[in-house]
């Protein structure tokens, strides 16, 4: 299906906004009427720069408060106002115009007159080769449902006026969508999309500041859009985003986001069917860049970590402890010293993997690859951290530790890690729920809730994305403001099954753990029923502790070295969380740490 996009959901004037449209891969575009109004350049301007960027408009507006109105001389100044906006579309080349139901307070709750006032309102418009789509607005006067929003429609019986449906509108007010596969389709003009977190608030400014593109909120968007084409609607896919992130970020971003999201969407509702999702089963390896090699090795050595390999053609070690490989790439460097920049995935099928990704516009790493050395595809999350498609010590492909060549090392006798359990990154704040979707709908990974973490400086938003095996966990994090724009602390969780042991074996040698407040302690022995023993180790090497219905999760943290920190953990049973009541403490004695160096 063809697909669109309000210009009201990128940032910038209109001319960068449609490049940005047009450069992502979409049809059409609704153009909005304060967009056009601000815009230098004349309506038969923008008609052709549409043209010559292969955009179709598909829509003009909207048109406000003109049914239910008694006829006080309103009605017919409205009239005008009508013949006004009808100049501009043919100037503009648009046929289509979004009426929205009234909310002036004067209008009646009459749906005789307000049938009779759109059906007057379509035979001027016919007559200039203009249709009217009537849009029930969730907070209109008397009109806030799509079936009354119909009932008017029929009523007022006109060829050229037909029903625009929303999803935010639908869903925002709790409306079953499935009562549109009943509605005719020639009748559904145009369909209107949006997504939105569940909150509990007005509905107009949740709509004014929260959607977002579907796939990112709470709403069944692929409900209504399976319901529009049921009922026979084969107009655009258009998307309308009012959020005040898309606001202030680049447009070129948000548009390719953008459109992710409709192809995610036509997967969902059956219309589309791209390469299937490759869920990965573990992590290969994470990689830190780093110019000032010799702290992130004593580092990696503390933790048990041993130097096993060296890359045959790039400046690149490999240290290995258990199922756990870290990547060390000498020659990088980033701002704010030492940082994770590429992921490796364990992966069934790495071909299938990429195939999917290119599919949803994630962008391919380009890669130098010296012969003979092992094939490795790779594209980049919105953060640009690197994901490589891996299957190690695999004989059915080439595993890409085959690319390293040994190197002497001596191994600890106290192993502190088993594997990788997680890997947290900090997204920039305008991209926290374009990573979500990503890495829901590139990689097939199931996401948890948002949450709010206390911080010193403000409020963290997280939201953790898993493999439903927990075989791959990322958290994504955003830190409070926007001067962080994605440069903040990244960390690497470890997974041990003693983590008492690990902690004390990182100490000896020489490592550092993250010193966490006596007063946690005290509030510890509060909230749970553990040994005082018990409490007092934990007191002293610095370890976290929870506890759900599941099961128990101990973790503790290194001190931070550039932009990274590593995390031991030990689930018991069922844990699947990452300790999120703990997140404030960890975040205070960091700053504290970072303020005492």
């Amino acid at each position: 299906m063809r697909k669109s996009i309000a210009t009201v959901s990128l940032s910038g004037p209109l001319s960068e906004k449609l490049t940005a449209i047009a450069a992502a891969g979409f049809d059409g575009v609704e153009i909005f009427e304060n967009d056009l109004l601000a815009a230098p350049q004349s309506p038969e301007e923008l008609r052709l720069r549409c043209a010559d960027l292969g955009l179709g408009i598909d829509l003009y507006q909207p048109f406000r408060d003109f049914e239910a109105i008694p006829d006080d001389g309103l009605s017919a100044r409205n009239l005008r106002r009508a013949e006004r906006t009808f100049d501009l579309m043919e100037r503009l080349g648009a046929d289509l115009l979004l009426v929205c139901s009234s909310v002036d307070p004067r209008a009646v709750d009459d749906d005789a007159l307000a049938a009779a006032q759109l059906h007057t309102l379509a035979d001027r418009a016919q007559r200039r080769g203009i249709r009217i789509a009537y849009e029930a607005l969730a907070w209109g006067r008397h009109v806030r449902t799509y079936d009354h929003a119909w009932r008017i429609v029929e009523r007022a019986d006109h060829p050229a006026l037909g029903l625009c449906l929303d999803s935010f509108h639908l869903l925002s007010r709790g409306s079953d969508p499935k009562g549109i596969a009943d509605l005719p389709g020639e009748k559904l003009f145009f369909l209107q999309l949006a997504d939105a977190p569940l909150m509990a608030m007005d509905v107009l400014q949740w709509s004014r500041h929260h959607r977002c593109f579907p796939g990112q909120g709470g709403f069944d968007v692929a409900a209504v859009v399976g319901a529009a084409v049921a009922a026979g609607y084969r107009g655009p896919l258009s998307l309308e985003v009012f959020n005040d992130v898309f606001r202030q970020a680049g447009a070129a971003t948000t548009a390719v986001d953008a459109l992710r999201s409709l192809l995610v969407l036509e997967e969902q509702a059956g219309l589309a069917a791209p390469p299937a999702p490759v869920v990965p089963s573990g992590f290969a390896f994470a990689e830190l860049a780093a110019a000032d090699s010799e702290p992130v090795r004593g580092l990696l050595g503390a933790l048990g970590f041993a130097r096993t390999g060296r890359h045959t053609s790039k400046p690149v070690e490999l240290w290995e402890q258990g199922a756990a490989r870290i990547l060390l790439n000498t020659g990088g460097h980033s701002r704010g010293g030492p940082a994770l920049t590429a992921i490796g995935l364990e992966t069934p099928g790495p071909a299938g993997a990429a195939q999917r990704a290119e599919a949803l516009l994630a962008p391919v790493v380009p890669r130098r690859r010296a012969t003979g050395e092992a094939p490795l595809d790779a594209v980049a999350a919105p953060d640009g951290t690197e994901l490589f498609f891996c299957r190690t010590g695999h004989p059915d492909h080439p595993s890409w530790t085959g690319d390293f060549a040994p190197a002497p090392c001596e191994t600890t006798d106290t192993a502190t890690a088993l594997h990788i359990d997680h890997i947290a990154l900090t997204q920039p704040w305008h991209q926290f729920d374009e990573a979500a979707l990503f890495y829901r709908s590139v990689l097939g990974l199931g996401a948890d809730e948002s949450l709010d973490l206390a911080d010193p400086y403000g409020l963290c938003r997280s939201r953790a994305v898993a493999a439903p095996d927990g075989g791959v966990r990322i958290a994504l994090n955003v830190a409070p403001g926007p001067d962080t724009d994605g440069a903040g602390p990244q960390h690497i969780a470890l997974a041990t099954d003693d983590v008492i042991a690990a902690a004390r074996s990182v100490r000896e040698r020489g490592g550092s753990l993250l010193p966490i407040p006596a007063n946690y302690y005290d509030d510890l022995a509060a909230r749970f029923d553990l040994d005082p023993q018990r409490i007092d180790t934990l007191r002293e090497l610095g370890i976290l502790y929870d506890r759900d219905d599941s099961g128990e999760f101990l973790h503790c943290y290194t001190a931070t070295l550039g932009r990274v920190f590593f995390e031991l953990v030990q689930r018991g049973d069922g844990y699947r969380g990452y300790g999120a009541r703990n997140a404030g403490i960890r975040l205070a004695a960091q700053q504290a740490c970072q303020h005492s160096a």
